[in-house]
């Protein structure tokens, strides 16, 4: 999840997540030394949609839309074998990324007053952050260091909304591929 405009995250923000379990070992130090979100509680993941609709209306109709749309997606194995960047970011790119932009997508087109990344980018680039706001050399030696970590294989089975209780965010609910 990226930080809103003001550099912090908002009371009532929600965002949809895969979350990597099996990259915290390699990535959870410098995330939290170097990525906001983990500062803030979230764990290691891939954003499906951020920002999504605010708390106060996912309501029970909801949650059984997002079961609904959900659960017509099988669950899959990705892989983690190289970082990529954006400026001032470093991410583990993850292969294949289609069935994470799909997730996105038809997300995206249930709820279209929810744009990723609030429409700022034209391409959802799929990525599990490790750094954002970094100049190169940072981002050289975490790297480096990630490198020699990888690859990381990681089974997609559910995805996570997240909220902000303006302090930390928190997991609400969780919602199940398909086997």
């Amino acid at each position: 999840m990226a930080e809103d405009s003001t550099g912090r995250f908002r009371a009532g923000q929600t965002g949809l997540i895969v979350r990597v379990p099996d990259a915290e070992p390699a990535v959870r130090a410098w995330r939290e030394r170097f990525d906001p979100s983990a500062r803030a509680g979230v764990p290691a993941h891939v954003t499906v949609l951020f920002p999504f609709l605010d708390e106060s209306r996912t309501d029970a109709h909801v949650w059984s839309a997002l079961a609904d749309v959900l659960g017509r997606h099988h669950a899959f194995d990705v892989r983690f074998e190289g970082c990529g960047r954006f400026p001032g970011v470093l991410y583990l790119a993850p292969e294949p990324d289609i069935p994470l932009r799909r997730l996105t997508e038809v997300i995206a087109d249930r709820w279209p007053e929810a744009p990723p990344y609030g429409g700022k980018f034209t391409e959802v680039v799929p990525h599990l952050t490790i750094a954002d706001g970094q100049d190169d050399g940072v981002l050289d030696e975490i790297e480096a260091d990630l490198l020699g970590r990888l690859p990381i294989t990681s089974r997609v089975s559910s995805v996570d909304l997240m909220v902000h209780d303006g302090a930390k965010w928190q997991e609400r609910a969780s919602f199940s591929l398909r086997e």
